[in-house]
This record gives structure tokens, C-alpha cells and sequence, in this order.
């Protein structure tokens, strides 16, 4: 877990999982993917194995040895419903996030079907818990609308979109039971531009369903030159965050983290 996060809408990074693999246009110039192939082949470094897919299973215990609460980006680096990662290691992550129900858990997928699926079953225990938000990726109309439908389908508490990279005008969307958006520009090397109109009709659809909108940035190759600004104005919107529950105390948490470290892969992923 990393305690700071550059990325505008989480304090927290955890990847239980590392490496993923590309299934839609807006995997194309990823920034996980760039980051751990930079370190691919360096002995001992987290990502010495670049972007191969694979879990940690060491990592699980991590966000109970947070005593502070922290908004949480679940696997920045990878998607925990990537099709090669195994049904029992996804729900231990979900236990882990049940667990430790004072920090917020933000998790993004592509994998929408998956995560419907998943939360109509086997993760039902988390669904509807408050400080779990569930989302999916959508950065065109061809892909990002039906992971929309699919996302409003499951049971989950809170819902959102990560509409990043928006690669073009995605239209209309059904906004029922989703609770909030994130838009933002695609940024790095070959950034593809994104057009204000197209940022604009998904701020005023969201305004208009009362969703909350949260604009990340303009992006480009160098996206700090570029600034967060939409219409001259920065939005920062969240869900409204019920009370968290409070810290257990220091010898609860050292009996779960042990229970946690304990565990093992449950599936080889090479």
C-alpha cells in the first residue's frame, strides 16, 4: 500500500494483485503498464516480473495495519476481476475490506460482467456495505456504456464511474443508482485529446440527476500544464461518507493481520 496517492481522487493505493492485461481501447496507453515495465527484470523490486499478472498475497493484511482512515484505491495497478485472478482470492479481498471498515475502498474494474456476477453471489456479504464503492472504467460508448449497465445491475451501495480516458462523446447516460462520476483526459506519451463538450454534457447530465462529479484533469503529455479547471472551475464532488466505524484496538487488528498473513494463493497465475 502506498500512504499518498498523486491520483486526484484517493488518498491510498493497495494492489493485492500487480499486472493486468489489455481488453479494451482504454488500456491502450496505460499507466500501470508503463510504470512496472520500466523495473521488469530488477531483482528484488515489486515489479521485477514488469506487468505479468500476479497475486500478492502478502499485501491482503495491509489495510489493517492502517490505523488512520484512508479513501482506498483498490489495485491501481492491476483489476481484481481480471479473469485469471481466482474467485476465493477476490472474496479475501472483499473479507479484508470488511474487516477494516474504517478506511473507504474506491474499486475500479473493466471486468464489469464479472464483478456483476461476483456480487450477485459469492461477494454478496460485501455489496451493499457503505464505505465499499464499486465502479467500472468507461471511456467510450461501445465498451464504457455497457459496463454502465452492468454496474447498475449489481448490489452494491454506492456506484461510480471512472469516465478516463473519455476518448469521445459517449452520449446519454442512464445515471439511476449511480453515485457518482469521475471524468478526466488521458495524460503520457500518445495522449489522445478530449474535447470540453464532450467533459461538459456528462458534468450537466450529472447536475441534472443530482450525481455527483468529480473532474480529474485535462490530461496531454504533460497534464499539469493542462490543469483539473472545467468552465473555470474545479469540481471536487464525493458521495456523501456515512460516520466510519471506529479503530479496533491495536491486539484485534495484530489477530487479523495474522490470519491474513497467514494465507496463501489459492491459484498459480503465471
Amino acid at each position: 500500500m502506498s500512504a499518498t496517492s498523486s491520483i486526484e481522487w484517493t488518498d491510498a493505493t493497495w494492489n493485492p494483485v500487480r499486472g493486468c492485461t489489455k481488453i479494451s481501447p482504454g488500456c491502450a496507453h496505460c499507466y500501470a503498464e508503463t510504470f512496472a515495465e520500466r523495473f521488469r527484470g530488477v531483482p528484488g523490486h515489486p515489479y521485477e516480473q514488469g506487468f505479468d499478472l500476479r497475486l500478492v498475497p502478502e499485501k491482503l493484511s495491509e489495510p489493517l495495519k492502517w490505523r488512520i482512515p484512508r479513501m482506498i484505491f483498490v489495485n491501481s495497478m492491476s483489476d481484481l476481476f481480471h479473469e485469471e485472478v481466482p474467485d476465493e482470492y477476490i472474496e479475501q479481498v472483499a473479507r479484508v475490506m470488511t474487516l477494516a471498515n474504517w478506511h473507504t475502498y474506491q474499486v475500479l474494474t473493466k471486468r464489469a460482467s464479472r464483478l456483476r456476477s461476483l456480487l450477485q453471489s459469492r461477494l454478496q456479504f460485501a455489496a451493499a456495505l457503505s464505505h465499499i464503492w464499486w465502479g467500472v472504467s468507461v471511456e467510450n460508448r461501445k465498451h464504457g456504456l455497457p459496463r454502465i449497465e452492468q454496474l447498475r445491475a449489481a448490489p452494491a451501495s454506492v456506484r461510480f464511474l471512472s469516465v478516463e480516458p473519455l476518448l469521445e462523446d459517449i452520449g446519454a447516460i442512464e445515471l439511476e443508482g449511480i453515485h457518482w462520476v469521475i471524468v478526466g483526459g488521458e495524460s503520457g506519451a500518445g495522449a489522445r485529446p478530449m474535447q470540453e463538450e464532450w467533459a461538459l454534457s456528462i458534468r450537466d447530465q450529472c447536475k441534472k440527476a443530482n450525481v455527483p462529479f468529480f473532474f480529474k484533469q485535462w490530461g496531454g503529455v504533460r497534464k499539469s500544464e493542462n490543469g483539473r479547471q472545467l468552465a473555470e472551475r474545479t469540481y471536487d464532488e464525493f458521495p456523501t461518507q456515512k460516520r466510519k466505524q471506529p479503530v479496533p484496538s491495536d491486539q484485534t487488528r495484530r489477530n487479523l493481520i495474522a490470519t491474513f498473513d497467514a494465507i496463501q494463493p489459492t491459484g498459480v497465475v503465471a
